[in-house]
C-alpha cells in the first residue's frame, strides 16, 4: 500500500510567512544600512567640501578687497577711528616708558568674514567671522570670534572656535601645534603674528574662564595665566567626533605689522 503525505495547509501558510517577515524583515535594514552610510558620507566627507570650498571662496575675496580689485571693499570691517596704525614688527609688551598702544583692529561685520587666519604647521587659512554659531559661522569651515573677547592685537583675549570633525573641521589638528608655532591673523589693516605658547589638552565644555581676558581655567588648576598680555585663544571639541569636552591652544603676540 503506498502512503500518500498529507501536507497541512496551515504549516504551508505559517511557513511562507516566516519567509515573508524575515525578508522583509532584511529589506528593512539593508534600507537603514543604506540610508546611515549616505548620512556618513554626507557627514565625513560632503561637508567637509562644501566647507572647504566656501572658506577658499571667501578667503579669496578677502584678499581681493583689501588689495583694492574687489568690489566688497566698501562692506569691509572699517577701522576704529581715532588710532594710529600698528608699528612695524611692534612689541606688544614694551618697555615702560616707549609703551605704545598697538592698534585697535578692525569693528566687525556681523555680516560676513572679517580676517584671515593662518597657521602654517597644519597649511591651514581660512576666514574669520563674528559669533561662534554653528550654521551661520562654523558649519561654512571658518574660525568663529567669541562675542565679548577682544579683537586681534588688543589687550586681553582674542578668541576662536572651530570644527574639529565635519564641515571644513579647520581645527581637526591643533592638539599638534607646539609651543614657538606661529598663528597669523590677517585684517585689512595689519598682519598679527601669535607665538603658541600652552595648551589645554581638555576641559569642561562649559568652562568659560579659557577666553576671558587673562585666559585661567576654572576647571583644571594652575592651566592658563595669571597676568594681562595679548593673548589667543583656540578652542575646539575633543576628543574627535565628540563635543563632551574642548581642547585648548593658547598663543603670545609676538608682532604687529600694517598691511
Amino acid at each position: 500500500m503506498v502512503r500518500v503525505r498529507v501536507v497541512q495547509h496551515s504549516g504551508l501558510r505559517r511557513r511562507a510567512l516566516r519567509r515573508r517577515v524575515l525578508w522583509g524583515g532584511g529589506e528593512v535594514l539593508v534600507t537603514v544600512g543604506a540610508v546611515l552610510l549616505l548620512l556618513v558620507v554626507h557627514q565625513l566627507w560632503w561637508t567637509n567640501r562644501e566647507a572647504r570650498e566656501e572658506a577658499r571662496r571667501e578667503v579669496r575675496a578677502l584678499e581681493r578687497a583689501w588689495d583694492g580689485g574687489g568690489s566688497r571693499s566698501a562692506s569691509l570691517p572699517a577701522e576704529a577711528e581715532g588710532t594710529a596704525a600698528p608699528p612695524a614688527a611692534a612689541e606688544p609688551e614694551p618697555s615702560a616708558g616707549t609703551r605704545r598702544r598697538p592698534a585697535a583692529a578692525p569693528v566687525p561685520d556681523w555680516s560676513r568674514a572679517y580676517a584671515i587666519l593662518t597657521v602654517p604647521r597644519l597649511n591651514l587659512r581660512v576666514p574669520v567671522a563674528e559669533g561662534v554659531g554653528r550654521s551661520g559661522v562654523l558649519d561654512k569651515g571658518y574660525a568663529g570670534h567669541y562675542p565679548g573677547t577682544q579683537q586681534p592685537g588688543q589687550a586681553g583675549n582674542f578668541a576662536l572656535a572651530g570644527h574639529r570633525n565635519t564641515h571644513g573641521e579647520p581645527f581637526r589638528y591643533i592638539n599638534r601645534l607646539a609651543r614657538g608655532d606661529t598663528v597669523r591673523v590677517e585684517t585689512r589693516g595689519a598682519t598679527y603674528t601669535y607665538a603658541v605658547d600652552r595648551t589645554l589638552p581638555q576641559t569642561a565644555a562649559h568652562d568659560s574662564g579659557v577666553i576671558r581676558p587673562v585666559p585661567r581655567s576654572t576647571v583644571e588648576p594652575g592651566a592658563g595665566y595669571e597676568e594681562p598680555g595679548y593673548y589667543l585663544t583656540l578652542t575646539t571639541c575633543t576628543p574627535e567626533y565628540s563635543s563632551k569636552y574642548r581642547l585648548v591652544v593658547w598663543g603670545k603676540l609676538v608682532s604687529m605689522r600694517p598691511r
